[in-house]
């Protein structure tokens, strides 16, 4: 099937999710700072919106889970030395590297620290670090809620934004980081609807970035 602007729902169509969910505003404000580092007051919101799109198709996963652990899993990286998440983080056999580890590790931290007073109860937090803890770092994902998160944080990586971002990050031209979608994190993607997502979201960028050109 051929996935277009035309015929899936996403960020890069002008189009929101459908779903009605619990409003996460006060986790947001919470971890305001750790959002702070590495980019990921972008990231993380662009990667929640697609978590809100991958919900709308899989409707059988808990959108509180999703929702809460798409937000917080990258928040680790604030309590992680900053010249090392470049240079360890992002080069080599990156998935094995201590500072990836070390963010998962922190990231669950976190969320252990900032749920339970905003009334999120113990078996609630658990599968949320359970998700975060291996989010970069393992390849298997254990439950449909796991999938989801996995998939939204590769799926900001086919936007503009996303692009312009990891790009630098693993130090390569807006073209080669094109490469490596197509070829490492498309085939990464678990559900069949971040496929979707990511096949209409590329294109349109390959559009506005003029991959195809430079």
């Amino acid at each position: 099937m051929t996935y277009t602007l035309e015929s899936v729902d996403t960020v890069a169509g002008g189009k929101n999710p459908r779903g009605t969910w619990t409003n996460l505003d006060a986790l947001w404000r919470a971890v305001e700072e750790p959002l702070r580092s590495r980019g990921n007051d972008i990231h993380t919101p662009l990667s929640f919106t697609f978590a809100e799109f991958l919900l709308d198709a899989h409707p059988e996963a808990d959108p509180l889970i999703v929702r809460t652990a798409i937000l917080l899993h990258d928040t680790g990286w604030s309590r992680c030395d900053e010249s090392k998440i470049f240079t360890e983080g992002f080069q080599g056999d990156w998935r094995k590297s201590d500072i990836r580890i070390l963010h998962e590790i922190e990231g669950c931290n976190i969320a252990r620290e900032v749920l339970p007073g905003l009334g999120y109860d113990e078996a609630t937090i658990k599968k949320v670090t359970d998700i975060i803890d291996g989010h970069d770092t393992r390849m298997e994902s254990y439950s449909i809620e796991d999938s989801l998160v996995r998939d939204a944080d590769r799926l900001w990586r086919f936007t503009p934004a996303g692009i312009a971002l990891a790009s630098g990050w693993f130090k390569k031209t807006p073209s080669q980081y094109r490469r490596q979608l197509e070829e490492t994190t498309f085939p990464e993607l678990i559900t069949e609807a971040a496929r979707a997502l990511a096949t209409a979201e590329l294109a349109r960028s390959v559009e506005l970035l003029k991959l195809d050109v430079i």
